[in-house]
C-alpha cells in the first residue's frame, strides 16, 4: 500500500508552483485540459504530495479535510516553511520546543490546508 496526502486547491498550475517554492522537489503534471493543469505530483525528499485542482477533485469544503504532518530533517528548513506558511496562512499552534526535544507548529497554508510541522532534533 501506498499513501499519499491527496491535495485540492484551487488553480492548481499556479498553487504547485508555490508549493515547489516552500518545499523544493520536482513537479511531474499528470493530467492537464488546454492550459489548465488538473493534477500534478510535487517530489520532495523520497516522498510525494499529490496536488488536484478543485475543478477536477470537486471538494465539498476548503481546506482542513485532514492535517497533513511533516517530518522535517532540519531546522532551518523547518523555520523556512513555517514562515511562508504563517506569512500567508493561518497559525493554529504558535512554534514551540516539545517535550520530544524538538520543534512543533501547526499551521494551515495559503489554501487553508493544514500541516503539523515537526523537527527533532
Amino acid at each position: 500500500m501506498i499513501v499519499l496526502p491527496f491535495i485540492s486547491v484551487d488553480n492548481c498550475k499556479d498553487e504547485i508552483k508555490y508549493y515547489q517554492r516552500v518545499f523544493g522537489g520536482e513537479i511531474t503534471i499528470l493530467r492537464k485540459q488546454g492550459d489548465e493543469v488538473l493534477n500534478a505530483d510535487l517530489h520532495v525528499d523520497g516522498g510525494i504530495l499529490n496536488f488536484a485542482d478543485s475543478q477536477a477533485a470537486k471538494p465539498e469544503v476548503k481546506g482542513d479535510y485532514v492535517r497533513i504532518f511533516l517530518k522535517i530533517d532540519t531546522e532551518e528548513k523547518f523555520r523556512n516553511i513555517y514562515d511562508e506558511f504563517a506569512s500567508t496562512g493561518k497559525i493554529h499552534t504558535e512554534l514551540y520546543e516539545a517535550p520530544f526535544n524538538g520543534l512543533l507548529a501547526i499551521v494551515a497554508d495559503r489554501n487553508g490546508v493544514c500541516w503539523v510541522l515537526s523537527y527533532y532534533r
